[in-house]
């Protein structure tokens, strides 16, 4: 695990809010995950070139809180590329509204599978 923050831009940088919270007053780890699939996602419809699934989820790691305020950017890359799926690898890192720096808080493997206008698998055709 590397403490460089990715290079390049975030796939999705967005800001945690009080309504995300859990009753500890940290962000939920779902809504952390929700966050990385749609980054994933966006990675998976661009490489598919259309439709695609999530169908599982590897060695999710939650590694410190994300607070409320912190700006979370996720950053999505392809990590293989099969017939009909991708594995996108995922890290997640916050950043405090007024502060420079930022820290590694989540990352996975998320796996999705290409499909066709029926929801049956589809060769990836990037």
């Amino acid at each position: 695990m590397s403490d460089t923050q990715p290079p390049g831009i975030p796939t999705i940088r967005t800001i945690a809010m009080p309504a995300d919270t859990n009753p500890a007053g940290d962000i939920f780890g779902g809504w952390l995950m929700s966050q990385m699939d749609l980054a994933a996602g966006s990675v998976a419809a661009l490489t598919a070139r259309g439709r695609s699934a999530t169908v599982a989820v590897e060695g999710m790691k939650f590694h410190r809180p994300v607070k409320v305020g912190d700006e979370v950017s996720l950053y999505a890359e392809i990590v293989q590329v099969g017939r009909t799926s991708m594995r996108i690898r995922v890290e997640a890192w916050r950043r405090e509204r007024h502060g420079d720096d930022g820290e590694r808080v989540t990352e996975a493997v998320f796996t999705f599978v290409a499909l066709d206008a029926s929801g049956a698998a589809r060769p990836v055709t990037a």
